[in-house]
């Protein structure tokens, strides 16, 4: 485990940075967002980004690669690039888990060649949350703010930043920075961290973070009972269906493809696409879901019940609390949850 003063920070980054390169989160007007650090720049100290490090993996719209007619031969053309090693630094607790919920998507069969290439140039250096922010509630899904997962984790005690080496991977970057970091020191074992650890779970606890419900209604034996309770009609009254929830959310993964024809070629794109819109997943046949409240409930029922049945009870939400603080109506999931648990009865297996 190593230690540095807060105070050399930027003696950190810039030795970070002529390894390989190197983003923070950075405070800009309207929030804190990633960007690749440079002189000058400060590490943020918010709570999150405005929008979460899936862009890094998983990015809004990306060249798939290009088609080119030669006489009568189409030429395909992959224009994929990504050969640098990256590290991404300050990612919080609810962010880092959502790379694995990701990861059980596009690491599954068939893989995704162009997001694994790029989690496999990363490297995530984690932070402990010191406080939660009023829309937080990433403990009621399972995560430990002050013990966040990561290649390298970091806590924050006084005017000291503690690292500690989680991979194998993370080790290897611990041992380079401190060859090139003179300011980086031996933490002289872990009890200096342990503490910080400690001391912030008690933060944490004191302060209560926003729980959204007892999840224990969400499950496969209640699926009918959620998917048909009368409460999805007045839930979702007011949704303006404009997908704000989905773009802001670390682990929506819905996505569309396009094909742009450039007059010598043709390009194909991947874009982000929201289950709250009118047309995803309409076919020739027509639209499965025709109705917002049948597109709402297929948002909240995939996070809270579909994806925890089919991935050993992960929920498919990480309780960052973005899209509480974004949506236009201050409709969320922490809504709906609480209106759902009070609503259905929960059923236990072979009732």
């Amino acid at each position: 485990m190593l230690k540095i003063s807060l105070a050399q920070m930027d003696t950190f980054f810039r030795a970070v940075a002529s390894l390989r390169k190197l983003y923070i989160p950075v405070d800009n007007e309207g929030g804190a967002r990633w960007e690749p650090w440079a002189e000058g720049k400060t590490w943020s100290s918010a709570l999150n980004t405005n929008r979460s490090a899936k862009d890094f993996f998983f990015p809004q719209t990306e060249n798939l690669y290009n088609l080119n007619l030669n006489g009568h031969t189409v030429e395909v053309t992959d224009i994929r690039d990504e050969h640098e090693d990256f590290v991404i630094f300050g990612v919080r607790a609810c962010d880092v888990r959502s790379f694995s919920i990701l990861d059980m998507v596009f690491l599954s069969e068939p893989v995704d060649t162009y997001y694994k290439n790029r989690r496999e140039h990363s490297l995530i250096v984690s932070v402990a949350c010191t406080a939660p922010a009023h829309t937080c509630f990433c403990r009621q899904m399972g995560i430990d703010a002050s013990d966040p997962e990561g290649d390298v984790t970091c806590w924050l005690s006084g005017d000291t930043l503690y690292l500690q080496a989680k991979t194998g991977k993370g080790e290897d970057f611990l041992k380079t920075a401190g060859e090139a970091c003179p300011a980086l020191s031996d933490a002289g074992g872990t009890a200096e961290a342990d503490k910080a650890k400690a001391e912030i779970r008690s933060a944490l606890d004191a302060l209560q973070p926003l729980f959204p419900a007892e999840t224990g209604v969400f499950s496969e034996e209640n699926l009918k009972a959620v998917f048909y309770s009368p409460l999805w009609a007045e839930l979702s009254e007011a949704c303006l269906g404009c997908g704000t929830c989905t773009f802001v959310c670390p682990t929506c993964q819905c996505y569309d493809i396009r094909d742009f024809d450039t007059g010598s070629g043709v390009r194909r794109f991947r874009c982000w696409d929201s289950c709250m819109y009118s047309d995803f997943t309409k076919m020739s046949a027509g639209q499965p879901r025709p109705t917002q409240l049948e597109r709402f409930r297929q948002r909240f029922m995939h996070k809270l019940v579909y994806f925890p049945a089919n991935n050993d009870g992960v929920y498919g939400c990480v309780g960052c609390g973005r899209c509480l603080a974004k949506c236009p109506i201050s409709m969320n999931i922490v809504k709906v949850a609480r209106a759902l648990a009070a609503g259905v009865p929960a059923k236990k297996e072979g009732n």
